[in-house]
């Protein structure tokens, strides 16, 4: 799950990222909270295809310092930027995933020219989140708290796994936790119990929990939009909402039970979507949405 990352220095200052070569079609993945660069999920729709992936870790994640790029526009230029330090000067999509969403949209608004598709799973809206979460959330993962709000769920991922796992899922599904645990295969448990204990969310949370500029309407490219009507971390309205506001995007919905998509029965029929979005041309899937 963890794989190797290089620190590119670039004019805009020092970004951590992953770069998995493979064809000449470039994905450019932008994970969401808690994720760095080096933590991989599932990316077998990519390999299966023979496509690229570089992956970037996003301000204040893993090796990437808060002071590169300190707002979504910022990073979204950094983004464009290392693409140039590493010769990619086309990318078939930018991918974000959850709160590296809103950075999705802003590197497509920002950068036409380089990002020919956008791709957004469960993606957070400009609603997200509400005053109660960002309370909860600042004081969760202070400066001072979350190296410990870490330690302690490692701790009890380790002596209690099951409840560790409950406890952590119950934020990311409206199934209650006992039953949603209870639908995961055994090796999805391993997985999730492997990614969590692998999270950190350095100083990059709590600028996620920032308020964002709504670029919606600067977005031409065609956009794919997942998400569940299960997910307990980002509601499905915000993704309703995004398929709505971008003129060229259509929505489709996962059978998930949670913000991890990867765990749906259906996972293979939206890789499949996904894997066919890539493979039609840009001028093809105008019609849509």
């Amino acid at each position: 799950m963890q794989r190797s990352t290089t620190v590119a220095r670039l004019g805009s200052g020092a970004v951590e990222y992953r770069l998995e070569r493979r064809g000449d079609t470039v994905v450019v993945v932008l994970h969401g909270g808690h994720l760095r660069a080096g933590l991989v999920w599932d990316e077998t729709v990519f390999a299966d295809a023979d496509i690229t992936v570089l992956a970037p870790s996003r301000p204040g994640y893993g090796r990437t310092p808060l002071s590169t790029g300190t707002t979504r526009a910022g990073f979204a230029d950094v983004t464009a930027e290392l693409c140039r330090h590493l010769g990619i000067d086309k990318v078939a999509a930018v991918l974000g995933i959850s709160a590296g969403g809103p950075t999705a949209m802003t590197v497509a608004a920002r950068h036409p020219d380089l990002v020919e598709r956008l791709i957004l799973q469960c993606p957070q809206g400009p609603r997200w989140p509400g005053r109660r979460d960002r309370l909860l959330a600042n004081l969760i993962f202070s400066p001072v708290a979350e190296r410990l709000t870490w330690s302690g769920l490692r701790w009890l991922l380790r002596r209690a796994p099951d409840a560790g796992l409950r406890m952590l899922l119950g934020g990311l599904s409206t199934v209650p936790p006992r039953q949603l645990l209870a639908d995961v295969r055994p090796e999805h448990r391993a997985t999730l119990i492997a990614l969590f204990s692998a999270m950190r969310s350095g100083t990059g949370f709590r600028q996620d929990l920032r308020p964002y500029v709504d670029v919606t309407a600067e977005i031409g490219q065609p956009t794919l939009v997942i998400a569940s009507r299960h997910d307990g971390a980002v509601s499905f309205d915000d993704a309703e909402h995004l398929a709505s506001a971008i003129r060229r995007a259509v929505l489709v919905e996962s059978r998930s039970d949670s913000h991890f998509l990867e765990l749906g029965v259906d996972w293979p029929a939206i890789s499949e979507a996904i894997r066919v979005f890539l493979a039609t041309e840009p001028r093809d899937l105008a019609g849509r949405g």
